[in-house]
């Protein structure tokens, strides 16, 4: 897929099943974090660090009266926060801001773990159930 041309839409992830899978689960959260009057702060991004912890998926709230526009605060929301943050989404004045979680994550398939092996331990048998006798 090409790039997006449009530099409002270059923050947003690539599209893919991820992405509207996001989206898809964003839809029924509420915001958790809100952006005021002073726009992008320490604070904020400590509380928006702090909630892709707790959930993951994060829906951000940019008030009326914030200095910089949609766009501008999602950027400086991604550029203050640590790696692997990715923007799933910004309509209105309203952000989704996604984080794979480090050790259980939710979107994503984590590591893979050895399978738990569901027959006899090494070494036994198991017993034959006993057959039913036709009367």
């Amino acid at each position: 897929m090409a790039p997006a041309t449009s530099p409002k839409k270059r923050s947003l992830m690539e599209s893919g099943p991820l992405r509207r899978a996001l989206r898809a689960a964003g839809h029924h959260l509420s915001p958790v974090v809100q952006v005021g009057k002073e726009g992008v702060t320490g604070p904020v991004l400590r509380q928006l660090e702090r909630a892709l912890l707790d959930h993951e998926l994060v829906k951000v709230k940019i008030g009326s009266e914030s200095p910089e526009d949609r766009f501008e605060a999602a950027r400086a929301l991604l550029e203050g926060l640590s790696e692997g943050a990715k923007l799933a989404q910004i309509l209105g004045r309203t952000v989704l801001v996604y984080r794979r979680h480090p050790k259980k994550p939710r979107f994503e398939p984590g590591p893979e773990r050895p399978a738990l092996d569901s027959g006899p331990a090494p070494g036994r048998v198991r017993p034959r159930r006993a057959q039913r006798r036709p009367r």
